[in-house]
């Protein structure tokens, strides 16, 4: 049976920041809090990944590594991507329209996607 959530990262091999990002979404699933999902890596320097990657529209190229949650569609077999509820204006990092991060480059982000800004879009669809 499918996981109830699936967390698609998009990244690249060797690349420190895909790494982390990979490590701090793993570490979090290793909870009981987060059973319900599944993580996947999409590396975008592959074709299957950057048929993933045109698939997510969404993503910024330019800001990778990122994160996509979507949740199994057992009418259609598939996971579908969950949309964000929230206005993503305010903040760099999130996707729009999809609940997701992708990494924010600017003096105000850092590049860095930290383990709280995952738990709060995790959070989103899963209290």
């Amino acid at each position: 049976m499918a996981s109830t959530y699936q967390i698609k990262v998009f990244g690249k091999q060797g690349c420190d920041k895909s790494h982390t990002l990979n490590q701090r979404i793993e570490k979090l699933l290793e909870t009981e809090t987060y059973t319900a999902f599944e993580k996947i890596f999409c590396d975008v320097e592959s074709i299957d990944g950057l048929v993933d990657l045109s698939d997510a529209s969404c993503i910024n190229p330019l800001r990778i590594p990122a994160m996509l949650v979507a949740a199994w569609d057992a009418e259609a077999q598939e996971y579908v991507p969950l949309t964000n509820l929230q206005d993503s204006a305010k903040e760099k990092s999130k996707l729009y329209p999809y609940l997701g991060l992708q990494t924010d480059y600017s003096d105000t982000g850092k590049g860095v996607i930290s383990p709280k800004m995952i738990q709060s879009v995790l959070a989103e669809v899963h209290p």
